[in-house]
């Protein structure tokens, strides 16, 4: 049985230490190696550990459509992404003039921030045993929101589900959109990597 106590005393201690420039090697990491790999390759019959998927970066992407004509949206959306994450986003732009929506190209349109090694597992671990289970009447997440080549992606609808967001520094309630890339060939083993790395898919 997991004692989630000390999995959130593990998850903060990581935390605090990536806020001093500290990278920790990662729980998550340590657990994909050592159980889920042998798992994976025996349920899937893959010949070496190579052919094992694995994560290999997960994007937070939060689009705002207001930006372009309210600074004060984009700098607290940047900060808000880089607490989350624990790395500066960069400031996404629009490619091309949109006259319907009164956007111009090179207007900032969003924040993205791209992480990969002890970063992503860091966030990963938190997302999965932190932050999706606050979400009111949680029920767990769609198994569904897969691409057809094993990434899965998966909309949130406000930023105070993180802990790290303090509901009074925040100006308005935003979400965003995470993308969670890996190598599997199928969304049948990128379903069976995420879910034993605990991701918690509804029964559907």
């Amino acid at each position: 049985m997991i004692d989630w106590l000390f999995v959130f005393f593990l998850l903060y201690k990581q935390q605090t230490t990536e806020k001093k420039g500290i990278i920790m090697p990662q729980r998550l990491k340590n657990i994909y190696q050592e159980t889920i790999v042998p798992k994976l390759k025996e349920q899937f019959g893959y010949m070496n550990i190579h052919q094992v998927p694995k994560v290999t970066k997960i994007t937070v992407n939060r689009g705002l459509g207001e930006a372009s004509q309210n600074a004060k949206a984009l700098e607290s959306s940047t900060r808000e992404l880089a607490t989350i994450t624990g790395q500066q986003p960069v400031v996404t732009r629009a490619k091309k003039a949109i006259a319907g929506f009164k956007i111009r190209q090179g207007m900032p349109v969003g924040v993205m921030v791209t992480l990969r090694s002890e970063r992503m597992y860091a966030f990963l671990d938190r997302l999965i045993n932190i932050a999706l289970p606050r979400i009111r009447d949680f029920r767990g997440i769609s198994a569904k929101s897969f691409d057809g080549r094993g990434n899965y992606s998966l909309g949130i609808r406000e930023q105070l589900i993180f802990p790290e967001i303090d509901y009074d520094t925040i100006d308005q309630i935003r979400g965003m959109d995470i993308a969670i890339i890996t190598t599997a060939n199928t969304d049948e083993e990128g379903r069976a990597l995420l879910k034993e790395m605990g991701m918690p898919f509804r029964n559907s």
